[in-house]
């Protein structure tokens, strides 16, 4: 009977023991890496894809407990990655580089749009049909990084025109309606939509993509500063694949995506318009799916940065192009 019993109690420790190192090596496999992200801009379809990732736990599933910041105006993405205030930002190709060439290292991990959304339009009631048929005409120009394609494509077609500063707001758009200006610069994803909406019809007007004109600078891309990438490359590896996971889901998924999308946008108190984020969204998936089934999802061409770089040199916003080999890092 007293052998009984030990055999028990034996059996009972054992299983208690047990227990307790199967409930602690659980929590430990699941102790997630804290890590921040910032996007360029306020919660839109433009960076709906890290959204959905968050929401259907993407991110968690490498490893990660991620923070997603707000960003806006008065929040530089590219400024808070490089003061270590987040480990991930969203940032313009043509900002990266110049970062890195003026000594920041920071290094670019996905490139997620491919093809440039920005673009000219005018009206066909103005006659202008050809790129030469800008010559001599009023031109809404955005400020800074958004005038390096525009500049580029005024050399290229060697044109002599009246440039009219434009705001960031979308009431720029009033000057084009009421035709201040000729022809104005836009988003393909958001302002052309705006247009659109004011009751302006497609066959209207005359779209000149800069991407179809060989001047391809692809904007958004995923970024981190070379030490973290450096001290900690499975945490980067697996905020990237997160990211991509997320965008592909939200692609398939559109109307939960755009569910999410306006959820986030209405806990900042942004304006919510589901038609437009729903054609926002639909415009990042044509931007973002690579055209050549033969590149991955996030790939960062070399065709492309060396053609952003040559035209920041070429306007002297640069003095040397960095190594592409140092600028951008491929996960495999």
């Amino acid at each position: 009977m007293k052998k009984h019993f030990k055999l028990c109690v034996s059996l009972s420790l054992l299983i208690s023991l047990s227990l307790v190192y199967s409930s602690a090596f659980n929590k430990e496999e699941k102790t997630l890496k804290k890590a921040s992200f910032v996007p360029l801009w306020f919660p839109q379809a433009q960076f709906g894809g890290y959204y959905v990732a968050y929401e259907q736990g993407f991110y968690e599933k490498y490893g990660i407990d991620l923070d997603i910041l707000t960003g806006g105006s008065e929040r530089s993405a590219t400024d808070f990655l490089g003061s270590h205030k987040v480990d991930f930002a969203v940032v313009w190709l043509s900002d990266a580089i110049q970062r890195r060439a003026k000594g920041m290292k920071l290094v670019n991990i996905a490139q997620i749009i491919q093809r440039s959304a920005l673009m000219f339009i005018a009206k066909k009631s103005s006659r202008i049909k050809t790129p030469q048929d800008i010559n001599g005409k009023k031109v809404g120009l955005w400020r800074g990084d958004f005038q390096l394609q525009p500049r580029a494509f005024f050399r290229k077609y060697n044109l002599d025109v009246k440039i009219i500063p434009q705001s960031l707001s979308t009431d720029y758009i009033n000057l084009f309606l009421m035709d201040a200006v000729d022809v104005t610069t836009a988003m393909w994803y958001n302002e052309y939509h705006f247009i659109l909406n004011s009751g302006i019809n497609p066959d209207e007007l005359i779209a000149f993509f800069f991407h179809d004109y060989g001047l391809n600078f692809p904007e958004d891309g995923l970024y981190v500063l070379e030490d973290t990438l450096r001290k900690d490359p499975e945490l980067c590896r697996g905020f990237v694949k997160a990211s991509l996971e997320g965008w592909q889901y939200a692609f398939e998924h559109p109307d939960k995506a755009l569910d999410i999308i306006l959820e986030y946008m209405r806990k900042v108190h942004v304006p919510a318009n589901r038609v437009h984020q729903k054609w926002m969204l639909a415009r990042m998936k044509d931007i973002i799916i690579p055209q050549s089934k033969s590149v991955p999802l996030g790939t960062l061409l070399r065709e492309d940065y060396e053609r952003g770089a040559q035209m920041l040199k070429d306007n002297d916003l640069i003095i040397k192009i960095p190594l592409f080999e140092s600028f951008y890092n491929k996960f495999k």
